[in-house]
């Protein structure tokens, strides 16, 4: 299945099952579901099974969502307790789709846990409570942690084995397109892998990366099984390094407890130590920037203000933004950290790695020690150029065989329910759209043309113009509102977009910026903001992007 079927099936509102090979694009079609929810002012929980997995997408741990924590069982009595606490009934009471990502490493209790909860806060015994839900995952990858008893590796503590999941009958969408590897051969490699179909080439292949020397000399991202060497390892390579170290604090704000909470999940780390020439990983996605989770670098130099400049694998070069992870809920943001979006690279674990695309990876195939934990390693990596192994077992390459009958069962379940859905004429389907937008208290059209019901919430654009229209500044705005000012330019622009009357000149920028930015745009005949940027800063002029983006609104 296609991420557009798959976008497709999402938005009638039924209860998915999202799958897919690693690199097939499953976090980046949940974004995009996400902001086609948020566009229509639907409100979205955005969980994860990992504090790591969750500061992927922006959200929280499934547990810390509806306040199970690290119970291994949920009684009505400690139900009843969390009906009590006035911030989970506000939450449950504005959430009408609940996505929860990386459901490999969910215990099949604790969704079921999760779904009692979500009944007693909404008040209805329908699965989840009547909310939608959007499980993503791949059984392939790494299994549950039980905290359960000595169940670790069964198959059986799947959530697809919960009693939640039969009772939701989710459908089944496996994308089968391919967005990470770059290499056929290696994706072959992996394919084999995961149908256990593993032949003597595919071996061989393998084999011939041992102690390779990668191409252009590039210092590996050491993938280790344990936890225990990582962070040696980088301190000590680090110290070798000549120079003088810069130090980096994370700042936070916010709900103390949620705050601590996105430290300890988040892959920035909370003191950065960095040093000139220092190997580091990039550990949030930002396209526009030219880097993702994953993208490798070396620290190039340091700017006068501290801000490092990294030299990524391709040879261009990043002044290395701060990047901000957020907790928001209702549109105002509970609790951020800020930091660089770097973190050592010369070692990280397995485990830590899942969701990521890299580069190069230097990994030791000899010590893994589940299911997954080979499979999970070699597909962080983009092609086969990019691996390095120090060590190898065809050990590493075993799959569950539970899982191998499993996904067959999936991959016919995705196929019946493209067939089911693809019957659906072009109106049928808008009609079941727009039901569920209506259902869940959303707004058919952005700018609002339905008739709002009685109390119905504002859209978060339409407070945003009402700021504006009393004369305040982005700054106030941003403070008034708990959101960054990034957020408030782009409720601008989609407001300009959809010709709205609104008041911006107390926002125009200076004369010679709206200049200099319809000069390139004349010239380069493209108003997209990366191209701008980097050609204004080829050119020496150092306009931040809110810049730009508030010039570009006064060159139309």
């Amino acid at each position: 299945m296609t991420q557009a079927e798959a976008l497709s099936i999402m938005k009638t509102g039924v209860n998915i099952y999202l799958t897919g090979s690693a690199g097939s694009g499953k976090t980046y079609l949940l974004n995009q579901y996400i902001k086609y929810l948020r566009d229509h002012n639907v409100s979205v929980a955005v969980t994860a099974s990992t504090g790591i997995a969750a500061t992927h997408m922006g959200g929280i741990t499934i547990h810390g969502f509806t306040g199970i924590g690290i119970r291994d069982n949920i009684t009505e009595y400690e139900i009843d307790g969390l009906l009590q606490k006035p911030y989970l009934a506000k939450r449950f009471e504005h959430t009408q789709v609940l996505i929860i990502d990386e459901v490999s490493m969910l215990h099949a209790r604790t969704l079921d846990m999760a779904d009692k909860v979500c009944r007693a806060f909404k008040r209805t015994d329908k699965p989840f409570g009547g909310l939608q839900v959007i499980l993503s995952g791949d059984f392939f990858q790494l299994p549950p942690i039980s905290r359960f008893g000595n169940d670790d590796g069964d198959t059986n503590n799947f959530v697809i084995y919960s009693e939640s999941w039969k009772l939701m009958k989710p459908a089944v969408c496996y994308l089968s397109e391919q967005h990470r590897q770059e290499d056929q051969e290696f994706m072959d490699i992996l394919n084999a892998i995961r149908d256990a179909d593993i032949s003597d080439l595919h071996i061989e292949n393998i084999k011939k990366r041992i102690g390779v020397e990668l191409n252009g000399g590039l210092v590996a991202t050491k993938l280790y099984t344990h936890n225990a060497d990582v962070d040696i390892i980088n301190q000590k390579e680090l110290d070798i390094l000549s120079g003088g170290e810069r130090t980096y604090q994370m700042i936070g704000k916010g709900r103390e407890i949620i705050m601590q909470g996105l430290k300890k999940s988040c892959l920035a780390p909370d003191i950065l130590r960095l040093k000139k020439n220092a190997e580091v990983m990039f550990v949030k996605n930002n396209f526009e920037k030219g880097y993702v989770n994953g993208t490798r670098g070396k620290v190039e130099s340091f700017l006068g203000d501290g801000t490092p400049v990294v030299r990524i694998h391709n040879g261009r070069i990043i002044q290395v933004p701060f990047e901000t992870w957020a907790i928001e809920e209702e549109g105002k943001v509970k609790a951020s950290i800020t930091q660089y979006p770097l973190r050592l690279a010369w070692a990280i674990t397995i485990h830590k790695s899942q969701g990521m695309s890299l580069d190069n990876a230097e990994i030791d195939l000899s010590k893994t020690f589940a299911y997954g934990m080979g499979y999970v390693a070699l597909s962080r990596v983009r092609t086969l150029a990019g691996v390095r192994l120090v060590g190898f077992s065809h050990n590493a390459l075993a799959v569950d065989p539970g899982v191998l009958i499993l996904d067959e069962k999936l991959k016919q379940d995705s196929l019946d329910n493209q067939a089911l859905f693809g019957k659906l004429s072009e109106e049928e389907h808008k009609k079941m759209e727009e039901k569920f937008i209506t259902r869940a208290g959303g707004t058919l059209n952005i700018n609002g043309q339905r008739s709002p019901k009685k109390n119905e919430k504002i859209p978060t654009i339409v407070q945003t113009k009402i700021l504006l229209e009393k004369g305040l500044d982005l700054w106030q705005i941003a403070d008034e509102r708990a959101m960054t000012v990034e957020t408030i330019v782009s409720h601008i622009e989609k407001l300009v977009n959809l010709k709205e009357n609104i008041k911006i000149d107390h926002l125009r920028p200076k004369d010679e910026e709206i200049k200099l930015v319809k000069k390139y745009i004349t010239k380069n005949k493209s108003a997209l903001l990366g191209p701008l940027k980097s050609a204004l800063n080829t050119d020496g002029y150092n306009m931040s992007y809110d810049q730009i983006r508030l010039a570009r609104l006064f060159c139309k």
